[in-house]
């Protein structure tokens, strides 16, 4: 019996301090001073036994687990099923939903368990830092400014209109935010959504409700803070943009006609390396300039364009696109996960910021294809804009663009529109961080 005792303490010691202290006290309760009977020794011994039993029990998750828990946990799974038997988005998708699982393991609240993404100390948080600092997002933008090709936008300017009006979702949604009670700050965050940009809506909500920001005022001078909604805005905006396959189809046929689908747009003239280079410069001055609140996101995106485009910094171009971005895409999508703990996500809040995010999307979608066709009403029949590029102009890149080019052929197997798209593609990822900036310097 003294053995099986110590293996329980044993166990006790490598699982937790608190624990291994629990077992010790029971044990030391037991009588070794005086010679006892066999019989209460025993009786002793059974107790300290159960003691530690009780306490492991304790300290798993199956004594700790919620109903809550269990939702999230399936809502990872989904997440893991849609990657892998879709190819939606999985390079976002694993590591949410991944991290959704970890922010879901129901543990025992304990002063020495440092392990929860909210708990100071737990490696999960000093992680979890690069979020609500607003740091993986830029480091985002850098990569894909490293692997975007401006060249469509550069040779046909005017599509960039296109990219502006799909911003149309968010400000929308903003709005909407507003009327169902939102803070303006909070609201603000939520908007961004309707940019179907998932770095914007992070580094924006990190800057609006992150839960430490102050959004107004109590009647007797206390400050009232914002809901952190950065788990909830970031879920529902990788949402929408893995489900952009799904979503905008039926969107772009209800709005147009077959006619309409089936214009045939001339192809984008050739782009010169002078031209290439210029861009992130004249882009980033005139951008910044405009907006200064999103300095980060749009000067990382052009820094990252200008590696690429000037032809000397191949190295440092390759870095940003490849293990830069991944290395930071794993560590954002397990973290934003992470944070979607039941107590913290299953609010009514989040249901209302994932009806408003689909709406929002929508929106986003129709005023691209609705501007795409006001603007023919002003093209000669050469210079005529075929409407289904208009729903690129979120800035889900480049999934839109690719929709765009399915929905082409679908209508006709010779009409390549994914060049045409990815103009207003781009543009959608230049104009979202605009209104980002916008959004912040008004409501930051």
């Amino acid at each position: 019996m003294k053995k099986a005792i110590a293996l329980f303490i044993l166990l006790a010691t490598l699982l937790t301090p608190g624990m291994a202290q629990t077992v010790a006290d029971s044990v030391s309760q037991t009588p070794t001073q005086v010679e006892a009977p066999a019989a209460d020794a025993d009786t002793g011994e059974s107790r300290a036994a159960l003691q530690a039993v009780r306490t492991f029990y304790e300290y798993t998750g199956f004594a700790n687990v919620r109903l809550g828990n269990i939702v999230m946990i399936l809502v990872g799974l989904f997440f893991i099923y849609l990657a892998i038997r879709y190819h939606y988005e999985p390079l976002l998708l694993i590591p949410i939903g991944l991290g959704i699982l970890l922010g879901n393991i129901p543990f025992k609240l304990d002063a020495n368990l440092q392990v929860g993404i909210y708990e100071p100390g737990s490696v999960l948080n000093y992680l979890y830092f690069g979020v609500i600092k607003g740091i993986y997002p830029p480091l985002i933008f850098l990569g894909i400014g490293a692997m975007t090709d401006f060249s469509s936008l550069i040779s046909n300017p005017r599509l960039m209109l296109l990219g502006a009006a799909a911003q149309i979702g968010i400000f929308a949604t903003f709005i909407g935010a507003l009327m169902l009670g939102f803070y303006p700050a909070e609201a603000g965050a939520i908007g961004i959504i309707g940019g179907a940009d998932g770095p914007t809506a992070i580094f924006l909500s990190s800057k609006l409700a992150s839960g430490v920001n102050i959004v107004d005022y109590a009647v007797d001078g206390a400050p009232i803070y914002a809901q952190n909604l950065i788990g909830p805005i970031a879920i529902a905006a990788y949402s929408y943009m893995a489900l952009v396959p799904v979503l905008q189809p039926p969107i772009m046929r209800l709005l147009t006609t077959h006619k309409e689908r089936l214009i045939r747009m001339k192809p984008p003239r050739a782009v010169g390396k002078t031209e290439k280079i210029l861009f992130p410069i004249i882009g980033l001055l005139l951008t910044t300039f405009i907006s200064p609140s999103a300095l980060p996101l749009l000067g990382m995106l052009f820094f990252g364009n200008l590696l690429k485009e000037s032809g000397v910094t191949k190295r440092l171009a390759e870095t940003a696109r490849t293990s830069l971005i991944d290395i930071v895409t794993i560590l954002l999508g397990l973290t934003v996960g992470a944070s979607t703990q039941a107590d913290v996500f299953l609010t009514p809040q989040s249901i209302l910021i994932f009806v408003l995010g689909a709406l929002s999307f929508m929106v986003a979608t129709a005023g691209g294809v609705l501007f795409a066709k006001a603007m023919n009403l002003f093209l000669n029949k050469e210079n005529k804009i075929n409407p289904l590029i208009g729903a690129a102009g979120v800035s889900a890149v480049p999934d839109s663009a690719r929709v765009v080019q399915m929905e082409g052929l679908r209508e006709d197997p010779h009409n390549h529109l994914l060049m045409h798209a990815m103009a207003p593609n781009v543009a959608g990822v230049i104009g979202s961080a605009v209104a980002a900036g916008i959004l912040l310097s008004f409501l930051g």
